[in-house]
């Protein structure tokens, strides 16, 4: 989903700088194409989001090219990795230290690591302006509690349950601090990708939506938000979701 947004973004706005950002820029092929089509439009930056100091450098590297942001997308997460053996648990007994750890640092620590990180830049923009910056992250409704009904899948549920709560202080904090900053969670819908592909037996057709569907679904909402919307937990049809 990450390669989908720098392409709508890069095509729905003619004179905006996009900044991509991924592990390993040098085997991004994808990415590499398209800086080659939109030229100093697209930067393309090296950025783990696993590894704290590569956070810190690639702001520096985004905030020698430019003084503000006015959007940031966190896209990072994982489900299920075979090199690890990470795969959702379907009951306690299937729960490690070590998948526990490896969804928290993806789904959870990662994220609010780039935010902290950044948030700096997206508030010099949000201060200067009559709309705020965004700060979005894609978050899932597995990760609402409240909605829980069917158990199972407990790293990846708890990973992003933490991550709700953690964007959460942060919009209270830009709010509080007036730092011109809407932090928004968004939860995509099932989207196919490598990470839903295992998964998506029992989806109907029309539950299971292109990337370039859920992509211009959500890019609609971070557009159209303000700062009433700062906090918010946001499903792809514009509904609030429960905690």
């Amino acid at each position: 989903m990450g390669l989908e947004f720098v392409r709508q973004l890069l095509t729905d706005d003619a004179k905006g700088t996009v900044f991509a950002t991924c592990r390993s820029p040098a085997a991004a092929t994808d990415l590499q194409a398209l800086q080659k089509e939109h030229g100093d439009r697209l930067h393309v930056i090296k950025l783990d989001a696993t590894d704290e100091s590569s956070i810190e450098e690639a702001a520096k590297e985004v905030s020698a090219v430019t003084p503000c942001l006015s959007t940031l997308i966190n896209v990072a997460g994982v489900l299920q990795d075979q090199a690890t053996g990470l795969k959702p648990e379907r009951s306690l007994r299937g729960i490690s230290s070590a998948n526990l750890q490896q969804s928290f640092a993806v789904n959870t620590i990662g994220p609010i690591l780039v935010a902290r990180t950044f948030m700096p830049l997206l508030s010099r923009f949000g201060k200067d302006n009559e709309i705020p910056a965004k700060l979005a992250f894609l978050s899932a409704r597995v990760g609402s509690i409240s909605d829980n009904k069917l158990g199972g899948w407990y790293s990846y549920r708890a990973s992003k349950a933490a991550l709700n709560q953690l964007v959460r202080c942060a919009g209270l904090e830009s709010e509080r601090k007036k730092m011109g900053v809407a932090c928004l969670l968004l939860h995509p819908g099932t989207v196919d990708t490598d990470l839903s592909a295992p998964y998506q037996g029992n989806i109907r057709d029309d539950k299971l939506f292109t990337r370039e569907r859920a992509v211009r679904q959500l890019l609609d909402i971070v557009r159209g938000a303000g700062m009433q919307d700062n906090g918010r937990f946001i499903a792809w049809d514009k509904t609030d979701i429960p905690w």
